[in-house]
């Protein structure tokens, strides 16, 4: 397997990697609260085809330069989607496979709609448009659940995510959940409550009648902060084809918690 780490000013300031030697490029990005270190179990499998994209996200605890996060900047999801467009223009990609975690799947809803022809297909992993429950539409959250947990991260950071990895991983899988509370507890509380406050309130639902690159939607059988209204809902929204698979797991991290099942799904989608 071939490893590559760019010097480009960019790739170099979010940590990026490439890794394989396909034909095709394969970008995968993380969501809130981890790094690229949670896609280690499936970058063996996935580099033996692909060109495997990595990086963090200027959000993540471990970015060199503490100043790249801006929280006016990054009020929305907009931001993040220009930083993907100019990585993936300065590593001279085109027609990705882009595959994002949570947050990350609407980032790259949002960039393909300013230039499609860095993406041949969006895979959106336990993502959402909105987290909050409205007359119309069911998010997950109330506003009070929204309000509680920013004012629980604010309070005390740390305690919140431990409690808040035992929601979205089974205790049943303590390597797992102490991977991620690892990660968690790696951000900056003061960014880490910036984000929360853009991710839990953020109104996205718009921008998928724009999205006109090929869809698959995975979530998982029970998800606390993506459940399965919210893929039936982004299926009906999106303008081009969409199709949905259910993983055979539970949680918010299959990635983490059950990446040979979301290999098998990613196979037979993809046909490797």
């Amino acid at each position: 397997m071939v490893v590559m780490v760019e010097n480009g000013p960019l790739s170099t300031a979010l940590n990026a990697k490439v890794m394989g030697s396909g034909r095709e490029a394969m970008v995968l990005a993380h969501g809130f609260g981890t790094n690229q270190s949670l896609w280690d179990n499936m970058v063996g499998k996935l580099s033996q085809k692909y060109r495997v994209v990595v990086f963090d996200w200027t959000f993540w605890g471990s970015i060199k330069d503490p100043n790249l996060y801006d929280p006016q900047k990054y009020s929305s999801y907009s931001a993040f989607a220009e930083d993907l467009i100019a990585l993936l223009d300065e590593l001279g990609l085109t027609s990705t496979i882009f595959l994002g975690h949570s947050m990350s799947g609407l980032i790259g809803c949002i960039a393909s709609t300013k230039r499609p022809d860095l993406f041949q297909r969006l895979i959106l992993l336990c993502s959402s448009p909105r987290y909050l429950n409205t007359e119309d539409y069911e998010g997950g959250f109330d506003q009070s659940d929204i309000e509680q947990m920013i004012a629980n991260m604010e309070s005390n950071y740390e305690n919140w995510a431990t409690q808040f990895s035992s929601l979205v991983v089974d205790e049943a899988d303590p390597l797992s959940l102490i991977r991620l509370r690892k990660c968690l507890h790696e951000m900056r509380p003061e960014v880490a409550v910036s984000l929360a406050k853009t991710v839990f309130r953020v109104d996205e639902r718009e921008i998928l009648e724009k999205v006109d690159i090929p869809c698959t939607i995975l979530h998982t059988k029970t998800d606390v902060a993506a459940p399965a209204s919210v893929a039936i809902f982004m299926q009906k929204q999106i303008k081009g084809s969409c199709t949905v698979r259910v993983i055979n797991t539970n949680g918010h991290f299959p990635h983490l918690t059950a990446h040979l099942q979301l290999l098998q799904v990613l196979g037979e989608i993809l046909g490797f």
